[in-house]
């Protein structure tokens, strides 16, 4: 007598059809994604790296102070908005993260610059100071950055 597997030859398909399910599940987000390519672990990788940065002992400068804790904190929220991107899928929020990640790269620099004007100590006017805070922050980033001529 001869072994002849017919049982795998007709189990094939349901094997198939079976993975073919779990992976449309796993892109649907029916199942979880494994840790190591979720939202979470980079929500946290992200918010562990901003946590840690901001972590700097205080010089005693007050605007210097601010920007090194700031920077790292809009480089999370760039971090997990790039998250969102990857992983998430309604739109509004996508474009939500969009914007965030434009405005704080935008909101470092417009810092970054200022950080570099107090090391040279070029003071900044009162009255320049006081259009900065009656507007909204993009508005201000944008006169910062306008004011160091980028």
């Amino acid at each position: 007598m001869q072994f002849r597997p017919w049982w795998l030859l007709a189990a094939m398909p349901v094997v198939v059809l079976a993975f073919a399910r779990i992976g449309s599940a796993q892109a649907d987000g029916a199942m979880p994604i494994p840790a190591s390519e979720s939202f979470a672990s980079d929500n946290a990788r992200a918010m562990d790296r901003m946590m840690s940065a901001m972590s700097v002992p205080p010089s005693g400068d007050t605007d210097r102070d601010f920007v090194a804790t700031m920077v790292p904190h809009h480089q999370g929220a760039i971090d997990m908005a790039l998250a969102e991107l990857h992983f998430g899928k309604d739109e509004t929020l996508r474009r939500m993260a969009q914007e965030i990640i434009v405005e704080q790269k935008q909101e470092i620099e417009a810092m970054r610059l200022a950080a570099n004007r107090l090391a040279t100590s070029t003071p900044v006017s009162s009255a320049s100071a006081d259009v900065c805070r009656s507007r909204s922050m993009s508005q201000s980033t944008h006169d910062l950055l306008v004011q160091e001529g980028h």
